[in-house]
């Protein structure tokens, strides 16, 4: 039978390691933050220490045969619950998946403390903040890339043309996915809508800067889809 201070110490371990995961995910204000994840974590500690040592008093009754991991293995799908509601669907993006799954990995987290795997834990706790506060900017830089932004250009009319565009754009000229010239709202203007794909925010604003020297440029506004 697991002794008093060993649970305890179980418990409160399995506290921590789910407030450093949590502390990431308050940080950017998610619904599931701080409290959230340590209670997960020490829920399922605790589900896991009551699973594998909760019932040793009637082990030794005839006939009696238990199975350790029972009660542990609840844990595992009873979870989603808790996930589910931390995804929402607005309008037609689904966000929170991330929070979701960070709940997940902390109960298993809870339950490796539970069951003394306190390494595994621990390098585990390691491993999820370290993917989702490390990888997360490279997520966005990989998405804002792979974004299309667009430039409203309001110009004279007849005065923009692709070597002039080709000339602000320089190396990234390959990059542009469209070029469209309509009739301004005034006479003697034009609007130009030109997209680009695989090209950052930041590269696209410098293009916007070289764009606005020109004098037959009369606006310039900045814009991007997914």
């Amino acid at each position: 039978m697991l002794g008093n201070a060993e649970m305890v110490a179980r418990l409160v371990l399995a506290g921590a390691m789910g407030s450093v995961i949590g502390f990431e995910r308050e940080r950017l204000l998610w619904a599931a933050g701080l409290r959230t994840h340590m209670l997960v974590c020490v829920g399922a500690c605790l589900f896991m220490i009551v699973s594998a040592f909760g019932f040793s008093d009637v082990l030794g009754q005839k006939n009696v045969t238990l199975d350790p991991s029972r009660i542990a293995a609840q844990v595992v799908s009873g979870i989603g619950f808790l996930g589910a509601g931390t995804i929402l669907l607005r309008g037609e993006v689904v966000k929170g998946l991330t929070t979701a799954a960070s709940l997940w990995a902390v109960a298993a987290i809870g339950l490796a403390v539970g069951g003394g795997l306190y390494v595994a834990g621990i390098a585990a706790t390691i491993l999820v903040v370290g993917i989702l506060a490390g990888v997360k900017p490279i997520e966005e830089s990989w998405r804002d890339r792979m974004r299309t932004h667009t430039l409203q250009l309001t110009v004279k009319a007849g005065s923009l043309s692709i070597d002039t565009l080709q000339d602000a754009t320089g190396e990234r000229a390959s990059r542009v996915r469209q070029f469209v010239v309509r009739p301004g709202a005034e006479e003697g203007l034009e609007e130009v809508t030109i997209a680009f794909v695989r090209l950052s925010q930041t590269s696209v604003a410098a293009i916007a800067e070289r764009l606005r020297e020109n004098p037959a440029v009369v606006k310039v506004r900045l814009g991007s889809d997914r």
